[in-house]
């Protein structure tokens, strides 16, 4: 079996212990089967934040049937609890089909990811960029449609408006990384830099959007009457943000 004696930067000690269990767990049930395994997301890019943040992962397979996703119901029981989300099952052969379809997430993937077992796929991987501008645009505008559709759903009180704001912002992040590539800026890792180089850029008040990221962090814990206003702050930065990304980017 090989060594899973590394380190990531700005990862508490305890998640990476954490991980590094959870890889002897993954390798001891899968194998042969098993080709690599990768992590992405936060704890990648030193935004991790412990008892918040999801820890992503993709397992790169040789090959998969229902009898080889059917193996990890044991794995997610134990590791779902230590907030290791479902992975993506992947072989070698699909990262290239699907890179040409979702070219902002695995582009994402591509540029910030820590191979912590066996062989990275990602390794000389091209990723076309042809359909990037579509799923960019679909992104930004989607987040805001939802966004307005599951207010009314969750009938706008203040516990759903705290939910949807940590949720939208999170969504937001990745397609805020495509449309900086796209203006041909330096892709930015973390939140913070990555609000002010686009605010600043595009012209634009994205001080909605940074009140939710600290909320998210949970840097900030706004009253019952303060959740409304933030909300109206967001989307008026966010309905800005769509709206100049779509003017920017398509002329």
């Amino acid at each position: 079996m090989q060594s899973v004696d590394w380190t990531i930067d700005e990862l508490p000690e305890e998640t990476q212990k954490l991980l590094k269990s959870y890889v002897k767990d993954v390798t001891k049930v899968y194998g042969n089967e098993l080709e690599g395994i990768l992590l992405y997301g936060s704890a990648v890019r030193g935004e991790f934040l412990p008892g918040r943040s999801n820890l992503n992962v993709i397992l790169v397979m040789s090959s998969y049937d229902l009898a080889i996703l059917k193996k990890y119901d044991g794995i997610h029981k134990r590791w779902s609890k230590e907030q290791v989300v479902v992975p993506l099952f992947l072989t070698a052969g699909d990262l290239q089909s699907a890179s040409q379809v979702f070219p902002l997430e695995y582009q994402d993937i591509h540029e910030c990811h820590r191979l912590l077992w066996g062989q990275d796929p990602f390794v000389g991987l091209k990723i076309d960029a042809r359909f990037l501008i579509a799923e960019v645009l679909q992104a930004l505008r989607g987040n805001l449609l939802r966004l307005r559709q599951r207010l009314v759903e969750g009938r706008s009180t203040e516990e759903a408006m705290t939910i949807l704001l940590s949720l939208s912002i999170t969504a937001l992040l990745p397609a805020l990384r495509g449309l900086q590539r796209l203006l041909l800026r330096p892709v930015l890792a973390h939140g913070d830099a990555l609000l002010n180089d686009l605010e600043s850029h595009l012209e634009i008040d994205l001080a909605g959007l940074r009140d939710a990221l600290l909320l998210k962090r949970g840097h900030i814990s706004p009253g019952q009457k303060e959740i409304p206003r933030l909300m109206n702050r967001y989307l008026e930065s966010l309905t800005k943000l769509v709206t100049a990304a779509e003017e920017r980017i398509t002329r």
